[in-house]
């Protein structure tokens, strides 16, 4: 009868029997006999679950060719059972979050939440550092004509599994402090494979490494080895970019350039390092160096070190220098607190304006960051963020001292639609609030990393606010195109100056050898401004990893 089509046809005793093995919806249809035989089997496995404990099959027999009949007599269903079991085995929280009915030596079960209640409590006694454990129920009985009885037994090593060691495979030099504070897994602690993988997940979450394949133990008769297998990634990038655009009094072209260098975990500490050097077309130039050094003597605390220079033409130069502790809440979160001591000189020989003062400035602040990689996106390999910060303190200068409070956030996330089209937004703000202002003090934003379609830090502000939003179409894995509208809002307490602006664009991405190559082309205006063609800025960037 191999390779025949044959017809499976089950029936119970009486009708009422025939439709609840009908509702099974078992397979009719076999290639050969003993398709049929396990089907059968199945049946009356999936009849025992709903409380049909005592079914039989009474016949299995060929009516014709292609025919075959089968009857089973399902007999008494039993709805409940009451189950039996040692305290010392299984604790009561764990049987109060399966039963409702729980009293000192027993338990109460609908029949047909049997196998995955047991299935639930042994996953608990596994997380408790038995891994080999086993359940079942023996001495099943009939308790009366709806009911049963039965013991509950757990099978379990005498003593539990501690993770005794970790070996780490493919990436051998993965900073240890990283296991312990990052990932939580640290020897000497109960063994959980569950969540064990679940913290191992975290890799994903590191810019330096990731893992290869999910961990694996191996037990001996005394000890526990977790191996985890991890890669070392490249982690460094250079950012630059070349932008350019008309001077609107002299009509000339004016160019500005940009220079951003990561480097992270080069000496296997998590640490990273980062310079920012820009020179735009406003005669303005910035020198930002930060370095960042987790888990700090090995200890769940961190440093970041930070210093920063902004030279405006021949009027002034601002210096901050900053010194800030963090703490690893999750694998996505951190928070900050910190010490920022600013200082500020007026290079004019003549300022009669008193818009710009020489000041010093001495800042305390909280932050918190949030970040969320996609690394399987290499366009897009981080997928949302959020820095907020705080700060407060005083600003001197020779004849006044004011208190001062600063706020700043900065955060973005991407909408995957689906695994072509996407969206982006990008809020950024920042606010000053001060009894009276320096032109000096006040923050600098405009162009490619904040509201495109204006020169580099042309606009200064006590208080802004913008948007970036993008629609982003991904035509391969490497080339996408997207749009720009950037909207913007900005006072500026000295000027008087409350305004509006507005940016809108086009560009698009090519991830090449050497990096990622973007270019943007933006224009940007202000609310009662007409639009002008001459105000577009076209930038152009290139993130290259190594």
């Amino acid at each position: 009868m191999i390779c025949q089509n044959l017809n499976l046809k089950v029936s119970g005793k009486t009708d009422f029997e025939t439709k609840i093995i009908d509702s099974l919806n078992y397979l009719k249809f076999h290639k050969d006999y003993n398709s049929i035989e396990f089907e059968i089997d199945s049946i009356q496995s999936a009849l025992f679950k709903k409380g049909f404990i005592e079914n039989k099959l009474e016949t299995l027999k060929q009516i014709n060719d292609s025919i075959f009949g089968a009857e089973i007599h399902l007999k008494s269903k039993y709805y409940t059972i009451y189950i039996y079991h040692n305290k010392g085995q299984v604790d009561d929280e764990t049987i109060q979050m399966i039963s409702s009915q729980v009293f000192d030596d027993y338990f109460v079960l609908n029949f047909s939440e049997v196998e995955n209640a047991l299935n639930f409590i042994n996953s608990k006694i596994s997380e408790k550092g038995f891994p080999f454990s086993k359940l079942k129920l023996s001495h099943i009985k009939i308790r009366d004509s709806s009911n049963l009885e039965a013991q509950l037994t757990v099978d379990s090593e005498a003593q539990k599994r501690m993770i005794n060691n970790i070996i780490i495979k493919g990436y051998e030099k993965f900073p240890k402090s990283y296991l312990r504070y990052f990932l939580k897994i640290k020897p000497n602690e109960t063994f959980d494979l569950a969540e064990i993988k679940k913290k191992s997940e975290r890799l994903q979450n590191l810019r330096f490494a990731n893992q290869i394949k999910p961990p694996e133990v191996l037990f001996t008769e005394d000890s526990t080895n977790l191996y985890l297998y991890i890669k070392k990634t490249k982690s460094n990038n250079f950012d630059g970019f070349l932008g350019f655009g008309t001077n609107d009094e002299t009509n000339n072209l004016e160019f500005d350039g940009y220079l951003n260098l990561n480097l992270t975990n080069n000496l296997n500490y998590g640490e990273s390092f980062r310079l920012i050097y820009k020179s735009d077309e406003n005669d303005q130039k910035t020198f930002n160096a930060n370095l960042s050094m987790p888990y700090l003597f090995k200890s769940p605390f961190g440093i970041d070190l930070s210093l920063q220079i902004f030279k405006r033409d021949s009027s002034f130069t601002t210096t901050n220098q900053i010194g800030k502790l963090h703490y690893q809440i999750s694998s996505k979160s951190k928070i900050y607190t910190g010490l920022n001591s600013s200082t500020s000189n007026n290079l004019l020989s003549n300022n009669n304006s008193q818009l710009i003062s020489d000041y010093d400035a001495t800042y305390y602040s909280l932050a918190y960051e949030f970040l969320s990689q996609q690394p399987n996106n290499l366009l897009f390999p981080v997928k949302a963020a959020l820095f907020l910060e705080t700060s407060f303190g005083k600003r001197k200068t020779t004849n006044t001292s004011e208190k001062q409070t600063q706020l700043f956030i900065d955060a973005f996330k991407i909408i995957n639609l689906n695994i072509r089209n996407s969206l982006y937004f990008r809020i950024n703000g920042s606010s000053m609030d001060s009894d009276s202002y320096f032109e000096n003090e006040l923050v600098r934003f405009g162009g490619i990393n904040s509201i495109r379609g204006f020169e580099e830090n042309s606009l200064y502000a006590s208080l802004f606010a913008l948007i970036n939003t993008e629609y982003r179409f991904q035509i391969s894995n490497s080339i996408y195109i997207h749009t720009i509208t950037d909207v913007a809002y900005f006072e500026n307490q000295i000027t008087k100056i409350k305004e509006k602006l507005f940016g809108y664009g086009f560009g698009f991405g090519l991830l090449t050898k050497a990096g990622i190559l973007k270019f943007n082309y933006a224009n940007g205006k202000t609310e009662n401004q007409k639009f002008k063609l001459s105000n577009s800025k076209v930038h152009v960037s290139l993130i290259a990893n190594f």
